[in-house]
Order: structure tokens, then C-alpha cells, then sequence
């Protein structure tokens, strides 16, 4: 045999054993969200609450209590989080945030959440509509849209 098909060999059982460990990675790492999802639904309550801000934080900066950030691992510690800075009653205080919800919690209202502990997973609006964020244009659709507004401009004069 040649030493190149032995080194493409080599190669194709490495990647196999590669793509297998991650099958199984993949699995343990689902099985474990899912366990995760099913304790915060057992968790869940329904809160009215203000909203008084919205960030993407450290968690060390965001004023979590200490027990959670001890209970955090040390390379999550270093990410940014959605945290809301929410009034309930009368008590202010930090929430870990949903990301699937963050774009759309409204900042200054009041909302019934669905709370799990720190964790706000559901924000449904109580007084007005929720506020529809306008889509955000790239560069050349926003060119575009000037130069179509000074030629229509022109064309008035």
C-alpha cells in the first residue's frame, strides 16, 4: 500500500471517531436541556412586574445575588447575559432573561411575566400593545433609501 492512501485512512477513521463523539455529546447535552426545561415549568409563576431597564451584562456586574454566580461555571462567569433590572412590588431587583425573549420585552411598562426563580422565560404585555420593532436596514438598503428621498425631493421642486 501506498503511504497515502494509508494516511487518507488514517483520516477518514479519525473524523469517524470524531463525528461519533459528538453524536453522543450532542445527546447527553440535549437530555440534560430537556431535563432543565421541565424544572423551570415546574418552577414557573406568573408576575406582574415594571421593567426598568434591559442590558447585556457580565453576570459579576449585574447584581445577582452571590450564590448564583458561585453556582455558575467559570467560563459562563466571563459571557454577557440579557439581565432585566425589574421592580416587583415594592423590591428591585436583577433577572436572568430568556434569550429568545430579550428583543422583545418592553423597557419603562408593566407586564405579567412567567418567572422561574431568577429566570423570566415568558413577558406578556398588560397595558397597550407591545411595541413593534421596526426592522433594522444594512448599509446600502439605507444609501438607497436617501437617494430616493432627495431624487423624489428634486422631482417636487
Amino acid at each position: 500500500m501506498s503511504t497515502g492512501l494509508i494516511v487518507a485512512i488514517v483520516i477518514a477513521v479519525i473524523l469517524v471517531a470524531a463525528i461519533v463523539a459528538l453524536v453522543i455529546i450532542g445527546k447527553r447535552a440535549q437530555k440534560k436541556q430537556e431535563e432543565q426545561q421541565v424544572q423551570l415549568e415546574a418552577m414557573k409563576q406568573t408576575v406582574t412586574m415594571l421593567i426598568i431597564d434591559k442590558k447585556r451584562m457580565k453576570l459579576n456586574e449585574a447584581g445577582l445575588p452571590q450564590a448564583v454566580i458561585e453556582q455558575t461555571p467559570k467560563l459562563l462567569r466571563r459571557s454577557k447575559l440579557p439581565i432585566l433590572k425589574v421592580r416587583v412590588g415594592s423590591k428591585v431587583m436583577s433577572l436572568i432573561c430568556d434569550e429568545k425573549i430579550f428583543d422583545n420585552v418592553p423597557v419603562k411598562k408593566e407586564v405579567k411575566a412567567s418567572v422561574s426563580g431568577i429566570y423570566v422565560t415568558e413577558v406578556k404585555g398588560l397595558h397597550g400593545k407591545a411595541p413593534v420593532k421596526e426592522e433594522k436596514k444594512g448599509f446600502f438598503k439605507n444609501l438607497v433609501a436617501k437617494a430616493q428621498e432627495k431624487a423624489g425631493a428634486k422631482m417636487v421642486k
